[in-house]
């Protein structure tokens, strides 16, 4: 078993579920203690240079051993998985030499990873797949972008005689519940760039994701009795169904790819005095993201002249942006990137990310960071899957990036 996938069958052990309830930093106790870990691992390997900050921000240095200007490179993955499912007591099962047939992972509940159902699995026959018993998610995102970086180090440690710049790494608690970057030391961390380990399948490369806002809304009625409401009874429900009904029926996830944009109604609640509802925005083009914003913002416009001022409170709030505009500037890094899987044996796959990760909050803080694959698919649930071949491919990538950037940087004038 490679060195990688021992780390990622260890890290999975430890279940760092986040909770978007919780106030404090990280939101669940299991992901300091992974952060402990890691920084014990680190120090282990050699590393002097390693920190843990009471929020669980695990930082570690690796110097520079070559006389030359070359860039500070920064590799940063996420600790926490999903709260959208169990990552609790995760039983991970080999699959060797796939065959391309239905994957039973839990014959007691039937629950079967099809390729019908799932046609990637295709991709992977004669490959060695992890997959999980069907009770839990498996921890791929991002436990395997831990795992990679992790291993990728324990390279460099154990092979000092290869050249390489200062490496920064980054491992940050609650990413999945949109904070990973909230109170990230840039100023601390000091790097040129970097890069998140944080993609899905192999040769996935990603340095534009949606503009993104949040936006909540509040729909006040007024309750009478039935029988005697005519003209009195203001029903909240109804009229957030008028909302509803009010946006573009094909701009919604459902009925988007690619480039397009969407509204996304993600929870309603109510009754007739009051109904609230939860939307968010998304769209890669800036222009296109502010109108969506105008729009949404017209529709509860138009129903408070219907049925009275206040009746529809709404409160937009921006969440993250696009990344491709801070990304732009410093394009030698996707370049590189490009490069790097191209010499290890791994078509890129360059594609917009339709959500947003920590890389994107990261470059408008001044740390410009694209993505990276780590392999997994079906993230958040318990279809979820990753082969092992891809997890050793990223370690490769994440070392020819270094090299690359090492053989290219010009020796340092005395």
């Amino acid at each position: 078993m490679s060195k990688v996938v021992e780390k990622f069958l260890k890290y999975i052990s430890y279940d760092t579920k986040s909770n978007e309830e919780s106030t404090t930093v990280p939101s669940t106790n299991g992901q300091m203690v992974l952060a402990l870990e890691l920084v014990s691992e680190l120090k282990a390997m050699g590393i002097k240079q390693v920190s843990v900050d009471d929020n669980g921000y695990v930082m570690a240095t690796i110097p520079s051993n070559v006389n030359k200007d070359v860039p500070t490179i920064g590799f940063i993955a996420h600790m926490d998985t999903s709260p959208d499912m169990s990552g609790k007591d995760i039983k991970a099962k080999f699959v060797y030499d796939y065959d391309g047939e239905d994957i039973i992972l839990s014959e007691e509940k039937n629950i079967i990873l099809s390729p019908k159902d799932f046609p990637e699995l295709k991709d992977y026959v004669g490959k060695t797949i992890i997959t999980t018993d069907g009770t839990t998610l498996l921890g791929a995102d991002d436990k395997a972008g831990v795992s990679e970086i992790m291993a990728a180090v324990e390279y460099l440690m154990q092979n000092p005689l290869v050249p390489h710049g200062a490496i920064r790494i980054g491992f940050t608690p609650d990413e999945e519940i949109g904070r990973g970057a909230d109170i990230f030391d840039v100023k601390k961390f000091d790097a040129d760039f970097a890069y998140t380990i944080d993609g899905g399948t192999i040769g996935e490369l990603e340095y534009e994701n949606f503009n993104a806002a949040g936006v909540k809304i509040c729909i006040h009625g007024r309750n009478v009795h039935p029988g005697s409401a005519k003209g009195k009874m203001i029903h909240s429900l109804l009229i957030a169904n008028e909302f509803i009904n009010s946006m573009p029926q094909n701009e919604t996830p459902a009925t988007t790819e690619g480039y397009e944009g969407f509204y996304h109604l993600i929870s309603l609640n109510g009754e007739v005095e009051e109904t609230k509802l939860q939307y968010i925005i998304r769209d890669f083009d800036n222009k296109n993201f502010e109108t969506r914003k105008s729009f949404i913002k017209n529709v509860a416009d138009e129903l408070n002249d219907k049925y009275g001022q206040g009746t529809v409170d709404i409160q937009v709030k921006d969440q993250y942006f696009n990344m491709k505009e801070k990304i732009e500037p410093v394009k030698h890094i996707v370049d590189t990137a490009f490069l790097a899987m191209n010499e290890v044996g791994i078509k890129p796959i360059m594609q917009p990310i339709r959500g947003g990760t920590d890389g994107a909050r990261l470059s408008f803080m001044g740390l410009p960071t694209p993505n990276i694959f780590a392999g997994g698919h079906n993230f958040h649930g318990k279809y979820e899957f990753i082969p092992t071949f891809a997890m050793e491919k990223a370690v490769e990538v994440i070392l020819k990036i270094i090299e690359l950037y090492t053989d290219k940087s010009s020796p340092r004038s005395l």
